[in-house]
């Protein structure tokens, strides 16, 4: 599926959501004020002579706005209550279902399979690795991923998912949620927890009235319970048709993403082999903690059933799902009796690094902007064999750095360390005067050997290193962004790859400890952000037009696929990196439908001298990420 469709699907599911609420909060107004007229009619009735005409009288303009304006408060409120619980996105979300966060540098063989195959798709993909969280209690198989956006998800597994399928399988599923990850599935998902909550809690008002009134008998008692009766109703009716809402958008969903997972990694017996050992094993996928039907929407099998599961069942059948992922299939499920043995190295390498052998080289040559983009939000099986090639290759002991807070921190200081011997020195002072204790350490003794490092390494060590830093302290980020900053001011310039490092982490680790506002797409036109459009390609026309007499060329290529008008070529003067950042972060406030053009421009700037290198690259990539649309590593 297209990427940028499937974002503009996600937007539009989530504006015909907003719709289907207010709809909702209209019919329940309605409904209560009924129900209010029929209690003040039974008041002054009494059981005897209660008619249509008698409740009619009952009605006010003002009752009627006054119910209004209580039921609207108490479904907003509770929406925007739980709305904001869950704003800490996947990690909120993830440790409400009980779940731990797996050490990077855990020893058990099964946990250590789950975090290097979450590591290769996230690589493959182009995205932060996301932090993978164990539903340590939960024999079921089963899986998630939680978050507003790529930055900030994370993957969950129950205990059985990573226990007893195989390394195979497991890539399977984790592919699948990829795919959510990748198709702005997540945040559709925490809206609709948010939404759900707020219309329940007419019906919990109405269950504590129905408490407090247990027990007592007096005549006041029998509208009391009408009126706790009535609202649990009510309130119940409004869970059950959004429920019905959740169940039919989720089995759709569900049907892409197995596509995508096949699609990802281009093997069908991963994934159909993970749905047989689902029917095959006793637990199936059912989770046991009670808030687990708050998400069972976002799951990657049914966890949770109830009476009556065809009509709520967020998943299609699995017997449905099998066959459209293997069509020869015979029906028999797969039984489920042991553990899967362990047995595989710590990066899982197979026979990928050979099959990988030849695409270790930079990417040179004519490049076309179209066949870049069509990999944006994609990945596939060369791109999975290229990552899994990339960390048998990376040293151990870089790789095991990364995967904690002070080992990250001194791999992304050494990445943006200069070679020159006195600015070094500097920056090297630096950190042994401001840097945490054992950092600087670190530095002295890896510098050598992350400097030597090929370039192709660069940006997965960001990436792996992403969830180490979000472990950081804020006092600790805080002293951690200051020092990077003054470390790559050393030399009194920033280079291409120090601009997109420094935009990649602080575009995840801002939002990480500064919990900013959700962005919300908002332009439709990429005029209505021209003078952001003119930095971005004036910053891009010097960076990587070095043919002086290229540059109107490069410019009206650029136009071409804008048509936006005619681009300014701004003062060198103008393009630092706060004008810069700023820019970028307008920019991807561009509806997803636009964004594809913004790219294409970029990319006509980047390869008009028709060449892609690794530099350009890295600064392609950074300019996708904070756009929000992942780019997986090119092979050419």
């Amino acid at each position: 599926m297209d990427f940028f469709q499937s974002q503009e699907t996600a937007r539009r599911n989530t504006v015909r959501l907003v719709v289907f609420f207010g709809l909702a909060v209209l019919g329940l107004i309605v409904i209560t004020n009924l129900l209010v007229m029929l209690l003040f009619g039974f008041l002054q009735t009494g059981e005897e002579g209660i008619s249509l005409s008698v409740i009619a009288a009952q009605f006010d303009w003002q009752v009627f706005l006054l119910i209004g304006a209580f039921v609207s408060l108490v479904i907003f409120g509770g929406s925007a209550y739980k709305t904001m619980a869950l704003s800490g996105g996947g990690t909120t979300v993830a440790e409400s279902l009980g779940g731990r966060l797996i050490s990077q540098s855990t020893t058990d063989l099964h946990e250590r399979k789950a975090l290097n195959v979450v590591e290769e798709m996230a690589i493959a993909s182009g995205t932060p690795v996301p932090p993978v969280y164990l539903l340590e209690d939960e024999q079921g198989i089963n899986a998630f991923a939680a978050g507003f956006t790529p930055g900030d998800a994370v993957i969950g597994l129950t205990r059985g998912t990573i226990a007893y399928l195989s390394r195979e399988e497991l890539q399977g599923v984790i592919a699948h949620e990829f795919s959510h990850i990748l198709h702005g599935d997540m945040r559709l998902n925490i809206r609709l927890i948010g939404i759900l909550h707020g219309i329940l809690l007419l019906g919990l008002i109405g269950y504590y009235i129905l408490r407090s009134v247990r027990g007592r008998s007096n005549k006041n008692t029998g509208p009391i319970l009408g009126l706790g009766l009535g609202l649990l109703v009510i309130g119940y009716s409004g869970t059950f048709f959004g429920n019905l809402i959740k169940a039919s958008v989720s089995r759709q969903r569900e049907f892409l993403a197995d596509a995508s997972a096949v699609q990802f990694t281009r093997n069908n017996t991963g994934i159909a082999g993970a749905l047989k050992k689902i029917g095959g094993y006793a637990p199936g996928s059912a989770l046991e903690t009670p808030e687990a039907p708050t998400m069972s929407h976002a799951y990657f099998s049914n966890g949770v059933s109830s009476f009556m599961q065809s009509m709520f069942a967020t998943h299609p059948p699995l017997d449905v799902r099998i066959k459209r992922i293997d069509p020869h299939w015979d029906g028999v499920f797969v039984p489920v009796t042991h553990e899967v043995a362990e047995t595989e190295s710590a990066t899982g390498q197979t026979a990928a690094a050979s099959r990988a052998e030849a695409r270790k080289t930079a990417v040179t040559g004519v490049v076309i902007a179209s066949q870049i983009l069509e990999h944006v939000g994609q990945t596939g099986p060369a791109q999975l064999d290229y990552a899994a090639s990339l960390l048998d290759e990376l040293p151990k002991a870089i790789h095991e750095m990364v995967h904690e807070p002070y080992g990250a921190r001194a791999v992304i200081y050494c990445l943006v360390m200069t070679t020159q011997p006195a600015i070094q020195a500097r920056q090297l002072q630096q950190l042994e005067a401001f840097a945490d204790t054992g950092i600087f350490e670190l530095v002295s003794q890896w510098l050598a050997t992350v400097k030597a490092l090929d370039i192709k390494f660069r940006l997965p060590l960001i990436d792996m290193a992403l969830p180490s830093l979000r472990q950081l302290s804020a006092a600790q980020y805080q002293l951690f962004k200051k020092n990077l900053l003054l470390l790559m001011q050393a030399d009194r310039r920033i280079d291409l790859f120090e601009w997109s490092l420094q935009k990649i982490l602080f575009h995840h680790l801002d939002a990480e400890f500064g919990r900013p506002g959700k962005r919300v797409a908002k332009f439709g036109s990429l005029k209505a952000v021209k003078e952001d459009i003119d930095m971005l390609m004036s910053m891009l026309v010097y960076a990587c037009v070095q043919d002086k007499t290229q540059v109107k060329a490069a410019l009206a290529s650029a136009e071409e696929e804008l048509q936006a008008g005619k681009l300014v070529l701004l003062p060198r003067q103008q393009i630092n990196i706060d004008n810069l950042g700023a820019a970028v972060d307008q920019l991807a406030l561009l509806k997803p439908l636009i964004k594809p053009r913004l790219l294409k421009a970029c990319l006509a700037v980047i390869t008009q001298d028709q060449n892609y290198s690794p530099n350009e690259m890295e600064l392609m990539r950074a300019i996708a990420d904070v756009l929000d649309c992942p780019l997986p590593p090119y092979l050419g």
